[in-house]
C-alpha cells in the first residue's frame, strides 16, 4: 500500500461524528419523553439550552470557515494537508465536536430534558475513543512537532 494510501485517520469508515451526534440527540429526547426525571426544567434552563445549541451551531461554523481559509478537509477519514489552529481553534483542539457536545446538551434541555447532561460524558468518550484519539495520533504522526507543539498549547474539549 503507497503512502498516500495510507494517509488519513485510522477511524471506522461507519463512524461519522455527526451522525454519533444525531443518534445520541435522537436517544436522549426518546428517553426524555419515555423516562421522566422527576424535575421539571424551569423556562431559564430550557433557554440556556437553546443558548448551547447556537452556541455549538456557530462553532461549527467556525471550524468549518477555518479549515476553509487552510484549505483542508473536514472529513475525519480524509487526508489533512494543515494543522489548524487560528479562530475557534485558539481556544480548542476539537471545535466541531465540542458543538455537537453542546448540542447534545442544549436540545434536549430546551425541550425540557435533562438526559442531554446525564448522557454527556458517555458522548465525550464516545468521541474521545472513536474519533478524537485516532485523529490525533494522525496529526501527530504527520506533523510531529508542529502538532505536539499545539496539543501542548491548546485543550481537547475546552
Amino acid at each position: 500500500m503507497s503512502e498516500k494510501q495510507k494517509d488519513h485517520p485510522n477511524i471506522n469508515k461507519n463512524v461519522h461524528p455527526p451522525i454519533v451526534a444525531l443518534l445520541y440527540i435522537i436517544v436522549v429526547i426518546l428517553l426524555g419523553r419515555f423516562v421522566q426525571i422527576p424535575f421539571a426544567v424551569p423556562g431559564n434552563v430550557r433557554n440556556i439550552g437553546l443558548a448551547l445549541a447556537f452556541i455549538g451551531f456557530l462553532l461549527g461554523v467556525g471550524a468549518f470557515i477555518e479549515f476553509r481559509k487552510a484549505n483542508t478537509t473536514l472529513d475525519p477519514h480524509g487526508s489533512v494537508n494543515a494543522v489548524v489552529t487560528n479562530g475557534v481553534y485558539r481556544v480548542t483542539r476539537n471545535p466541531i465536536y465540542l458543538g455537537f457536545l453542546c448540542m447534545v446538551i442544549g436540545l434536549p434541555l430546551n425541550f425540557g430534558y435533562y438526559w442531554g447532561v446525564l448522557l454527556a460524558p458517555f458522548f465525550v468518550i464516545t468521541m474521545n475513543r472513536l474519533v478524537i484519539e485516532r485523529e490525533e495520533a494522525y496529526l501527530e504522526k504527520k506533523f510531529k512537532e508542529q502538532y505536539a507543539g499545539y496539543r501542548s498549547r491548546v485543550r481537547r474539549w475546552l
